[in-house]
């Protein structure tokens, strides 16, 4: 499966951005999350949608993160409110190509867990 983000930017603090991630084949047939990773920082977890559309969201974007897939246009998305200097990172979309239910360490670290290339999200005054 190939994945492909877009969205990503500099904003203000305060501001929004939503991130989308194309996938290659159906979004109904994985697992899918949100990664982003700090430099010099291994990737984690930002929020995920598993196969029963439950969402999950690191605790330090609850509230501010929305997690949303449209399966008629193989999309999953990230819409991002009130963003902080400390959200700045590159953001990953992800797919778990094996797991029917995911939770933000194994959508970062497991081997079956298929990466897009990123974008940048930059939040600054």
């Amino acid at each position: 499966v190939q994945l492909v983000e877009s969205g990503g930017g500099s904003v203000q603090p305060g501001g929004s951005l939503t991130l989308s991630c194309a996938v290659e084949r159906s979004t109904r047939r994985y697992s899918m999350g949100w990664l982003r990773q700090f430099p010099g920082k291994d990737p984690e977890g930002v929020a995920t949608l598993d196969d029963y559309g439950t969402t999950k969201y690191a605790d330090s974007v609850k509230g501010r993160f929305t997690i949303s897939r449209d399966n008629a246009k193989n999309t999953l998305y990230l819409q991002m409110n009130s963003l902080k200097a400390d959200d700045t990172a590159m953001y990953f979309c992800a797919a778990d190509r094996v797991r029917r239910v995911v939770t933000l360490s194994s959508i970062a670290t497991a081997r079956e867990v298929v990466r897009g290339q990123g974008t940048q999200v930059t939040v600054s005054s």
